[in-house]
């Protein structure tokens, strides 16, 4: 089993149980054949990753709002867990979903990406359930959109968790110079990492692992390179799916979100985070990243 993938899958739910102001996501609701609609296109997901046995895989969840409180996506998760060719099966979530269902998987299998949502739940309730996460052995990293009137809660949270659970940052990108220089300085004394995510990182023409050992699917089973290229490649339905995965430039102008910019060739972030790419856990210390030149580009990016 030579072939290692990541892959990043986005069906069609699009639903929340959280109201952020910043998100279009947020309270959103969806019709009971809509639910039903993404548990077949997750199901046929899954049963295709079931038989690419081999291959070996990574797997990401970014969907559109919250998928725990959806039980398809956590039997997906356990589902995953157990299957010898899927290294880790990993989500991104608020956290707000019942946590029993995390001791019927492999917990060295899973991981968690969880964002704190100040409006929506309170520091100390967040902490706990991060905690009972990682009680589980299941790894986790936590982190919070870096709006100037969270800053103080922020630091709260990186004060509150244990050291060894990292603690990351989204910059908010929407507003041209957001960030003051003080700003800035606290953020980043929170997460190591803040100022490769503060800027756009131009993109034109450069390599990238996106659409040669990264690719997302969504829920059709279309393949792309990444979730900021919407061009297809190709269809999971396809036995011939993998011819589609080629070295290929960046054709946008910049890349600002994390789960674009971290398979970008040119910034050789993956011994950074290295097991932890999926989950965002960097593997090394922050005084054993090499700097990177970041040149800005303001811009939008809705991270």
């Amino acid at each position: 089993m030579n072939a290692r993938y990541h892959v990043l899958y986005r069906g069609p739910l699009s639903s929340c149980n959280y109201g952020c102001t910043y998100c279009p996501f947020a309270k959103r609701d969806e019709t009971y054949a809509q639910l039903e609609g993404d548990r077949e296109s997750l199901s046929r997901f899954l049963g295709w990753i079931e038989r690419q046995t081999s291959r070996r895989f990574g797997v990401l969840f970014t969907p559109w709002g919250e998928a725990l409180v959806r039980t398809w996506y956590q039997e997906a998760l356990e589902r995953l867990s157990w299957m010898p060719h899927v290294d880790k099966a990993a989500i991104q979530t608020n956290l707000s979903c019942r946590l029993n269902w995390l001791d019927r998987c492999q917990a060295d299998r899973i991981a968690l990406w969880s964002t704190f949502h100040p409006t929506e739940t309170t520091l100390a309730k967040f902490c706990r359930r991060v905690e009972q996460v990682a009680a589980k052995g299941v790894r986790i990293s936590v982190g919070c959109v870096g709006l100037k009137e969270n800053v103080t809660l922020i630091e709260e949270l990186r004060a509150t968790l244990p050291a060894e659970i990292y603690v990351w940052v989204n910059a908010y990108k929407r507003q041209i110079d957001y960030y003051d220089a003080m700003d800035i300085a606290r953020l980043q004394a929170v997460d190591p990492h803040f100022h490769l995510n503060n800027v756009r990182h131009a993109s034109l023409g450069q390599g990238c692992h996106a659409g040669e050992t990264s690719f997302t699917v969504d829920g059709n089973g279309d393949l792309r390179r990444c979730h900021f290229v919407d061009r297809v490649i190709g269809n999971i339905a396809d036995p011939t799916w993998e011819e589609a995965l080629q070295v290929r430039a960046c054709p946008n102008q910049s890349c600002g979100c994390h789960i674009g910019y971290v398979h970008m060739k040119r910034l050789d972030l993956y011994p950074l985070y290295g097991d932890g790419l999926l989950e965002r856990i960097p593997a090394v210390s922050p005084g054993e990243l090499r700097t990177i030149p970041l040149p800005a580009r303001k811009a939008s990016c809705r991270d």
